[in-house]
């Protein structure tokens, strides 16, 4: 990938391309460079998208989704796409008026920042293919993701019964042993799996102090009220208001990476917050931070969350490339008729007082078409929504939402 950078931005004829002397930030100004940023832009609408459709789906108190590590697995997928699937793809993830040269390039250059734009902070990212040994990978599809996604290509006998857990040890090794046994079985149909694997640990900036840590009282959707474990902190951080939430912006490392916390004010909910949510809405408010002198109080948490986004992405416009007539005419050498099958999704997370650790996993299965489709006191003691971001990029990473903290 240390040659990838060079010759990239040597295609790159983006404007604001220069040479710059960081050597852990590809050369490339994601904010003033005019197709980057829209493509973050792009990216980070299809996260809010998505992460409404998780919120109307789901049943649990907690969830988290890494838009980040769904649009990598369906970017991979989409690279063998072609007709009205392509456009599909296209429409749905914010891609439509991109080549798919640009949209290779830009992911790719992505990942490389992220990698490496903040070295207090651990971001790791591993792609896989893993196809069926009967089949055989057209070579600009295995390339592409090869040299842009940095994808591993693996062959596997599918019929071995070994094949499930060679796949799941790759998704623990690659999530620190923080996501496993994300596949169950392999279908006999299935031809393809698209992995995309993020594991994440930041240290806090300012970290909380230990001496604070004590059990808060935290009042769940239903009006019920609970002691849960917390902790506390004094210090600046940046703080803006609106009419329907307060936030509160905890950097990790050198101030790359930071969580950010909305919590409703006491006239609305989860739900009025996240009926706002949309690129223009987030450039917005992020826009009036401030720092602030704050007493923060906030649970610790820790959860998993796993689902499958048939649904959500079916209902985001993608339905197309589900079952009977989808087109992936670019991905192996023999004429198959093939359809995304499942789009799994699994998510780790663990808040306390020294940082974060969070990890999530997306596999794309594909399958034969056989089948159907001052100080001020802030006190985080109701549900609230958050989002870990890369800040240079622009590129949320995960977002979540903590119903129930104990």
């Amino acid at each position: 990938m240390k040659n990838l950078i060079i010759f990239l931005t040597t295609l790159l004829f983006f404007s604001s391309c220069q040479e710059n002397p960081d050597p852990y930030v590809p050369a490339i100004d994601f904010k003033s460079d005019k197709k980057a940023s829209q493509l973050i832009a792009a990216d980070n609408e299809f996260a809010f998208k998505l992460f409404k459709e998780i919120h109307n789906l789901a049943e649990e108190d907690n969830y988290m989704v890494s838009p980040l590590s769904v649009s990598i697995a369906l970017g991979m997928t989409y690279n063998g796409s072609d007709g009205a699937t392509k456009t599909a793809f296209e429409e749905t993830l914010g891609f439509t008026g991109f080549t798919r040269h640009e949209i290779n390039v830009v992911h790719g250059l992505l990942i490389e920042h992220l990698l490496k734009v903040d070295p207090k902070v651990t971001f790791e990212i591993a792609n896989s293919i893993w196809v069926d040994q009967k089949f055989t990978l057209q070579s600009e599809f295995a390339d592409s993701n090869a040299y842009y996604y940095d994808a591993e290509i693996n062959s596997l006998d599918f019929l071995s019964p070994e094949s499930v857990d060679i796949i799941n040890n790759w998704i623990s090794d690659k999530t620190h042993e923080k996501i496993t046994e994300v596949l169950d079985e392999i279908p006999a149909e299935a031809v393809m799996y698209l992995i995309n694997a993020l594991y994440f640990y930041g240290s806090w900036q300012y970290e909380f102090d230990k001496e604070q840590s004590a059990p808060m009282n935290f009042t769940y959707d239903d009006g019920s009220t609970d002691q849960v474990d917390g902790m506390a902190m004094t210090t600046s951080l940046p703080l803006a208001f609106n009419d329907k939430f307060t936030a509160i912006e905890l950097p990790y490392g050198d101030n790359k990476f930071s969580m950010m916390i909305m919590l409703p004010k006491n006239n609305y909910n989860i739900d009025d917050v996240i009926g706002d949510m949309n690129s223009d809405w987030w450039e917005t408010w992020t826009g009036d931070l401030v720092e602030t002198n704050i007493t923060l109080q906030m649970p610790k948490f820790k959860y998993e969350f796993k689902t499958l986004l048939n649904d959500h992405l079916k209902n985001m416009g993608l339905g197309v490339a589900f079952g009977r007539g989808a087109e992936f005419p670019l991905m192996v050498e023999e004429p198959l008729d093939l359809f995304i099958s499942r789009v799994i999704h699994k998510t780790f997370i663990d808040v306390n007082e020294e940082g974060t650790e969070a990890a999530a996993v997306t596999v794309v299965e594909m399958n034969l078409t056989s089948v159907g489709d001052g100080s001020i006191a802030i006190n985080i003691d109701r549900p609230f929504i958050y989002v870990i971001r890369e800040k240079t990029s622009g590129a949320l990473v995960f977002m979540g939402k903590v119903g129930r903290p104990g």
